[in-house]
């Protein structure tokens, strides 16, 4: 409703109207149905009386619109790689021009969506001209924060451009879904290691890679904490696949007055991503007992065996001086 217009004035109306994307640029006119009515004349009946009568008016009135021409998107065959929960990897998509412009000095960039943990970290593609029709194979490199799940998240996509105007205009975003991987994990799945009061010995830690990517160039470390001291706390690992199970070696000493329990000792693994960047584990922990050895425990101890053989060497020296003397 616009009310009353008094002769010789104008005013101003409003409409909301929706363009569909993939309209053609150019020329169209939208029709105005205008309704109104006006005074056709009056008829005075005696001194005081006048009756009016009102004519209605139905037109259609032509309004042109321009829809200029521009760049529009359609995303399609996303797909990612080594795109994981605290890892960084690729994004890689189709990217169509279904618009009317040609995009000059075009830049297709990736965005990161409010509450998603993808984070583009490469996010730009430059194309000098970005075509009506042409279709662009991209790839981008994005992280994903530890506080991730493995599961689909947002990201947008939109070109920025140098339109027929020589003006700097941006598309409007295109929202689509990439695929995130679970974090990567491991596990201690090893038996734990059994030492003595005093003792210089070795702890085997395996640790099994439960996460479902391969991690490169893995190194594990413990930290040895009273009673335990070590000059040997770290142990390459190599390349582990999702699955696979590796074995360390640590050389630790017991300290002489350690309590008879049993210890968790904190380990993590350092490893390199499939983008060669460098990453920590969650810590995790490995038991070791302290409890008093046997006797047959002690016949197995190093320091005792090698006594026992100097022993063994020695009463046999000494039985063959005798008999070698006896003899003379």
């Amino acid at each position: 409703m616009i009310g009353d217009i008094a002769a010789g004035s104008s005013t101003t109306v409003n409409f909301i109207v929706k363009i569909d994307k993939n309209a053609p640029a150019g020329e169209y006119d939208l029709l105005a149905d205008i309704s109104y009515q006006y005074l056709n004349y009056a008829e005075q009946f005696g001194t005081d009386s006048i009756r009016y009568y009102y004519k209605t008016v139905e037109l259609d009135q032509e309004l042109p619109i321009t829809i200029k021409t521009m760049v529009v998107l359609e995303v399609s065959n996303v797909t990612t790689d080594s795109l994981n929960v605290g890892t960084e990897g690729y994004i890689t998509m189709n990217v169509k021009n279904v618009g009317s412009e040609s995009g000059k000095n075009a830049v297709i960039k990736l965005e990161t969506v409010d509450g998603s943990p993808v984070i583009p970290t490469d996010a730009s593609v430059y194309e000098s001209v970005f075509e009506p029709g042409e279709e662009k194979t991209v790839v981008f490199k994005a992280s994903v924060s530890d506080d991730g799940e493995a599961k689909n998240y947002p990201v947008q996509v939109v070109v920025e451009y140098t339109d027929y105007e020589g003006e700097t205009v941006s598309s409007d975003a295109v929202t689509v879904g990439v695929d995130v991987g679970g974090k990567v994990d491991f596990e201690v799945v090893s038996e734990p290691s059994v030492l003595s009061p005093g003792e210089k010995g070795k702890i085997t830690i395996q640790y099994e890679n439960s996460g479902v990517t391969t991690v490169y160039n893995a190194q594990a470390r413990i930290s040895a904490v009273d009673p335990f001291t070590s000059n040997d706390d770290t142990a390459y690992l190599g390349d582990i696949a999702p699955g696979e199970v590796v074995t360390a070696i640590y050389e630790v000493t017991v300290d002489d007055e350690a309590t008879l329990k049993t210890y968790a000792i904190d380990t993590e693994i350092r490893y390199r991503d499939a983008l060669d960047n460098s990453q920590i584990s969650d810590s995790m922990k490995a038991q070791v007992v302290i409890e008093k050895r046997s006797g047959m425990d002690i016949l197995t101890n190093p320091i005792v065996l090698t006594l026992v053989v100097f022993i063994i060497v020695g009463i046999g020296y000494f039985v063959w001086s005798r008999k070698k003397k006896n003899n003379e």
